[in-house]
Parts: C-alpha cells; sequence; structure tokens
C-alpha cells in the first residue's frame, strides 16, 4: 500500500503560481509513475501531469504545457508540480496518484482508459481568481 499526501493549494489570482507537493510512504517500487489529475464541478477528471519515478519522462495535459513543470524528490520521496502563470480554467481540485506504468505509457498514457490508480492522495484545492 502507497500513502499519498498532498500539500501547497490554495487561492491565487490570475497569472499567479502555486506549488503542489505530493509525499508517497510504503511501498513504492510498484508505482513507476506519479503525478495530479484535476476535476472541478461539471468536467470530467482530466490528467494534469506525470513525472517517472527515478527518470526524467515525464508528461503535461496540453492545456498546462509550458506552464507548469513537474519534479522530484527521491532522497525525500516527494514529487512536486510547480504551477506558473495560473489561469481561473485551472481552478478545480486537485489529486495526487500513483499508478504502474512504465516509462513510455509514463510520458503519454497517464489519465487515459485503462490506466490502473493504485493510490490516491487526499485532494488538495487549487481556485483561481480573475
Amino acid at each position: 500500500q502507497v500513502h499519498l499526501v498532498e500539500s501547497g493549494g490554495g487561492s491565487v489570482q490570475a497569472g499567479g503560481s502555486l506549488r503542489l507537493s505530493c509525499s508517497a510512504s510504503g511501498y513504492t517500487y510498484t508505482s513507476n509513475c506519479m503525478g495530479w489529475f484535476r476535476q472541478s464541478p461539471g468536467k470530467e477528471r482530466e490528467g494534469v501531469a506525470a513525472i517517472l519515478l527515478g527518470g526524467s519522462t515525464t508528461y503535461y495535459h496540453d492545456s498546462v504545457k509550458g506552464r507548469f513543470i513537474i519534479s522530484q524528490d527521491r532522497v525525500n520521496n516527494t514529487v512536486y508540480l510547480q504551477m506558473g502563470d495560473l489561469k481561473p480554467e485551472d481552478t478545480a481540485m486537485y489529486y495526487c496518484a500513483a499508478a504502474p506504468l512504465t516509462a513510455p505509457l509514463c510520458g503519454r498514457a497517464w489519465g487515459l482508459e485503462g490506466v490502473t490508480i493504485i493510490s490516491w492522495g487526499q485532494g488538495i484545492q487549487v481556485t483561481v481568481s480573475s
């Protein structure tokens, strides 16, 4: 069992920035890929970004590419999502997640149908005002 704890959400004005953190504990060797999903009222859950643990492969949804950067601290078993130039449409509940994905799939299949999420964070609210 992998336990994920999120932190770093909050409220900002459009154009501002926030950094989300997701710390993992437990057995993580089967959780090769970690990242975030987001969901807002009336919208489907959306894969935001992901990173291959111990590697450099990353995934970004087209809507956040160039604005968000995902990174990892292997010593502290923590993944970070630096969110810049935030827009009102980024407003959502953000959920950290872990999945047993290989490098190619971590880079292209995050959030797609058929991907099995083995652990979820508690969720953290990000609100961007205009």
